[in-house]
């Protein structure tokens, strides 16, 4: 009675052990190996090792192990052999004789030399979704099988370490978030860096709003030793930080040889050769790029692949300008066509497809219909101030903006 007592004693304590380091460890590689390590001793079994279930192809990985062979970093598919079934069907599996058990995957043994005649596999479960398996082999003394002690106290251990497992997969998680959130701060704070600031004495202004933290939407404008004011306008295909990068470095691209190129179609086919050959799959540059002239009194620019801009004319009529070529990236040697505006005949409005887009309660897009109105009722309002006015008529209208809006105005009066 006193030997039982003490064993009883000494697997409460055990237990009591292993709970306290796996709910205080700041390192759950090592808990995991230690808890292995006592259970081996207090178990009396000849190997143990922990499976973890990978979410990514939904395999087992046997992450700790103790015993004579090291299998760490074997990979079994789930539902194979005794360890995956018992994650597959979330439950126990007391097995005495493995060579009578159908799911006993026999090659483990052959691969490795160690032999298996016994085991028992314990889920590790949160919630009740498992996770892994906690697995013991070969009971040593005795009758060579495991009792219900061993399973009470396997089942005490596995339940620690699965919550110990969630508890720190939750603490990285936290940790990336976080990470993510500095850095794509410190991404929006370079792409503001990127935009020129905001001059009132130019005829032209412009405005960016993220629908993420980072943008794939730029625009830019900048006068030209000559007198000329160089601009652009664009968007890259997707979203988050691979957009952000190709949109810093093909705005860098354009500003650069804007100083040299002074036709805004050659000026597209030299930086689509850069974008072509660089941009990751799938991704491509719409863009409108040109120049105000010296005089104030036209402009010049070309389209590749991006929405029509729309010039005010003195009637009140919107014209559409269209684009000539495909956007940058997609095809190896771009083609477009320079395209020439009075300034007399009315300002011209470029913008992106988040604009259009933006949706009511409804649902309803905005279209270009309905940016055409709001565009119209901000008429009147001064040029530096005029594209912001006509985000708060959006906003009055309870427009949702799933995607990025970028608005540049090339102002034609003299506002």
């Amino acid at each position: 009675m006193q030997g039982i007592a003490n064993r009883e004693g000494s697997i409460a304590g055990l237990l009591a052990e292993v709970t306290q380091e796996f709910a205080t460890s700041l390192n759950v590689e090592d808990t995991l190996q230690d808890a292995i390590d006592q259970i081996i001793d207090y178990l009396q079994a000849e190997a143990a090792s922990i499976f973890l279930l990978d979410e990514a192809d939904r395999s087992l990985i046997c992450r700790k192990c103790a015993g004579p062979v090291d299998i760490t970093g074997l990979r079994l598919a789930l539902g194979q052999g005794i360890v995956g079934a018992t994650v597959d069907s979330n439950q126990l599996q007391l097995v005495r004789d493995v060579s009578q058990h159908t799911q006993f995957a026999a090659s483990i043994d052959r691969d490795t030399g160690f032999s298996t005649r016994s085991i028992l596999c314990v889920p590790l479960a949160v919630r009740g979704q498992c996770i892994g398996a906690l697995e013991l082999i070969n009971k040593r003394g005795g009758d060579g099988l495991f009792g219900a002690s061993d399973v009470h106290l396997a089942t005490a251990v596995a339940a620690a370490a699965a919550l110990a497992i969630h508890n720190a997969r939750m603490t990285q998680v936290l940790v990336e978030q976080e990470r993510m959130r500095k850095e794509l701060e410190l991404a929006r704070a370079i792409q503001i860096s990127l935009l020129p600031p905001t001059d009132s004495t130019l005829p032209i202004h412009g405005l960016n709003l993220p629908a993420r933290q980072v943008s794939g939407d730029f625009y830019d404008y900048v006068m030209l030793a000559d007198g000329r004011i160089y601009f652009c306008i664009a968007d890259v295909a997707g979203k988050g930080i691979n957009a952000a990068l190709l949109m810093a470095k093909t705005t860098s691209l354009l500003r650069c040889l804007a100083k040299t190129i002074r036709d805004p179609a050659a000026l597209l086919a030299q930086v689509n050769v850069e974008v072509f050959e660089t941009a990751s799959l799938g991704m491509f540059v719409t863009i409108i790029a040109g120049f105000v002239a010296a005089d104030r009194r036209s402009i010049q620019f070309a389209n590749a692949g991006h929405h029509a801009p729309l010039q005010r004319l003195a009637d009140g009529r919107y014209r559409e300008l269209t684009a000539t070529a495909p956007p940058l990236g997609v095809v190896a040697e771009l083609s477009a066509t320079t395209q020439s505006l009075a300034l007399a005949d009315g300002s011209i409005y470029l913008f992106t497809d988040g604009l259009t887009e933006a949706r009511d309660g409804s649902g309803r897009a905005l279209g270009l219909a309905g940016l055409k109105a709001v565009l119209e009722s901000v008429n009147a309002v001064p040029s530096p101030t005029r594209l912001s006015a006509a985000v708060s008529v959006l906003e009055a209208q309870h427009r949702h903006f799933h995607d990025d809006i970028t608005l540049v105005l090339v102002n034609g009066d003299e506002r």
